[in-house]
């Protein structure tokens, strides 16, 4: 069966750090572009982070921009949470869509085909 599986949340207080691991299951990644989402609740999905098939090139939205980094090993993506903050309590899923190239596009407006169930992240004040 083709999944991802993400790992590594959980409770953390303000200026912690987490980090969250997305792993593919029944395919290789190695051909996807991976991007990390995020939904709050109450608030609509956005996407946070990204990473091209071969790392050359990453996205950050401007909220987690020098706190968070995202890279990715044979099989599996990594999003490293420095500083936290409360605003940053979601749930977080990790997607992969075919790289068809990246472009000057929107990564997140691609249309990611696998996703994972999602782990929550929560930051205590």
């Amino acid at each position: 069966q083709e999944q991802l599986v993400e790992s590594g949340g959980g409770l953390v207080q303000h200026g912690g750090s987490l980090r969250l691991s997305c792993q593919a299951s029944g395919f290789t990644l190695d051909y996807y572009i991976i991007g990390w989402f995020r939904q709050a609740p109450g608030k609509a999905r956005e996407g946070g982070s990204c990473i091209s098939t071969s790392s050359d090139k990453t996205y950050y939205i401007d909220s987690v921009k020098g706190r968070f980094t995202i890279c990715r090993t044979e099989n599996t993506v990594y999003l490293q949470m420095n500083s936290l903050k409360p605003e940053d309590t979601a749930v977080y899923y990790c997607a992969a869509v075919v790289s068809t190239g990246w472009g000057g596009l929107d990564p997140f407006s691609f249309k990611y085909k696998y996703w994972g169930q999602g782990t929550q992240v929560t930051v205590s004040s």
